[in-house]
């Protein structure tokens, strides 16, 4: 296995005592096998000389849609069902494999560009197995899935699925790619919200979910109109109906989380759900601001996610991270969600929400080598004497500084240059793309 050293750097470890050490790390194979003041580069296959640079773990995105990332600014300024209903609901329906394949790549590699190494991507009603292919020639690591949606009104007839298929499909595609390249790429089962999904289908989830070992994937409380369509269907509001049906526990991911009684975030603690905060979908799209100081302090696990492309409008951890860190300060104090428990929330905090906590989000030998390398030698982040390497990045930092990403221990951007994805390729075609997908469906912006 290739080892490939980095030199002089300034490493970021977010281990347990969020060490901050000036040194060498060691990549054997996939996995970090050393950090330490100097390592002979004797050992090495290839060095990088990061002299003046920042080694951070990949940035671990909790909630993304790779599906949409082509409807980047096809849908501003709408409340979350009309954006549904009006723009991004008939733009999935007209995708087909080429498109989805184009808007996954265009994605991935904007998240692979600010440092981002692991996602929890939700895809659409069919072509999935597309945006997996994208995936894996990647390199990013994934957790994903197909959408879910045998329910619902005001739905296209291209994303009305028959319960019995949309749970056929979810299986095939997780037979196929769980534990593809030795478990980079992992499935999660993916119903969209309790307003798309029948008691049939999450039922069904439930069992399969148990069986296979995997993650469930869904959103849930991120707007008043939709806990009232789920109030209305079930005579419950949404975390209490999941709780109730046995979808709530330790292999479950919420995104937004933002409209939630005492009793839901009681639920929530008590299972073990894992929660995605998405600040900058939750302002976009005037959904409200989570409760996340709180929840943090009753001791629910947190990450952070960039949402969809359409709703935010990029990918970009740097965005996410600020953005967390100071919406809750006028109501909670300044010292309130202060930039180390924003940077566990990218990182560490990721990791646990993915089961992964163990393997990611730190940078410590044994773990695999998902990393990002920063020059933050720039005006917008000087001066560096006496500062807070943490607070620098979460304060002052942005995606561009990102020089070097390594995933899996390869490396899939150098230098800013893309290593495993044709950049003017995807560019080109995802402009062919969307032109297509809106001949397809007439919404004009």
């Amino acid at each position: 296995m290739a080892k490939l050293l980095i030199k002089n750097a300034e490493i970021v470890t977010m281990n347990a005592n969020e060490d901050v050490l000036q040194g060498d790390l060691l990549i054997d194979g996939s996995k970090i096998s050393s950090i330490a003041p100097s390592i002979d580069d004797k050992h090495a296959d290839q060095v990088i000389d990061a002299s003046g640079r920042t080694v951070i773990p990949g940035f671990i995105q909790t909630h993304i849609h790779l599906c949409q990332t082509l409807f980047r600014g096809k849908a501003d300024d709408l409340e979350l069902m009309d954006w549904l209903r009006t723009r991004i609901w008939p733009l999935e329906a007209a995708h087909d494999e080429d498109s989805i394949y184009v808007s996954a790549m265009l994605g991935i590699g904007e998240l692979i560009a600010g440092g981002s190494t692991t996602i929890v991507d939700m895809e659409t009603v069919h072509h999935t197995n597309e945006a997996f292919e994208a995936i894996a020639e990647s390199g990013i690591r994934a957790l994903s899935g197909k959408v879910m949606m045998d329910k619902g009104k005001d739905v296209p007839a291209g994303l009305q699925e028959k319960t019995e298929d949309s749970v056929q499909e979810s299986v095939n595609l997780l037979e196929k790619w769980n534990g593809h390249d030795d478990g980079r790429i992992r499935y999660a089962f993916a119903p969209r919200f309790v307003v798309s999904c029948t008691e049939q289908l999450l039922v069904q989830v439930r069992d399969l979910a148990n069986k296979y070992g995997v993650f469930v994937h869904t959103h849930a409380s991120e707007n008043r109109g939709e806990i009232a369509i789920v109030e209305q269907d079930t005579g419950m509001r949404n975390i209490v109906y999941l709780d109730h049906i046995g979808l709530a526990g330790k292999r479950l991911i919420l995104a937004h989380c933002i409209w939630l009684t005492d009793e839901e975030k009681e639920i929530i603690r008590r299972r073990g759900v894992h929660v995605s905060h998405c600040p900058g979908s939750n302002l976009k799209l005037a959904s409200g601001i989570a409760s996340v100081p709180q929840m943090t302090g009753m001791g629910i696990n947190i990450g952070l996610g960039a949402d969809g492309a359409p709703c935010n409008n990029n990918l970009d951890m740097f965005h996410e991270m600020r953005l967390a860190a100071l919406i809750h300060k006028p109501a909670n104090g300044p010292t309130t969600m202060d930039a180390h428990h924003i940077f566990r929330m990218a990182t560490i905090d990721g990791a646990h929400a993915v089961g992964m906590g163990k393997e990611i989000g730190s940078l410590e030998p044994g773990k695999k080598a998902d990393l990002a390398i920063l020059n933050l030698n720039h005006f917008h982040c000087s001066p560096s004497f006496g500062s807070d390497p943490i607070s620098r990045i979460v304060y002052s930092a942005i995606s561009t500084d990102v020089e070097t990403t390594i995933i899996n221990g390869k490396i899939v951007m150098e230098n800013r240059q893309m290593k495993t994805i044709d950049k003017n390729s995807v560019l080109k075609e995802s402009e062919r793309a969307i032109s297509r997908l809106m001949k397809r469906t007439g919404i004009r912006v």
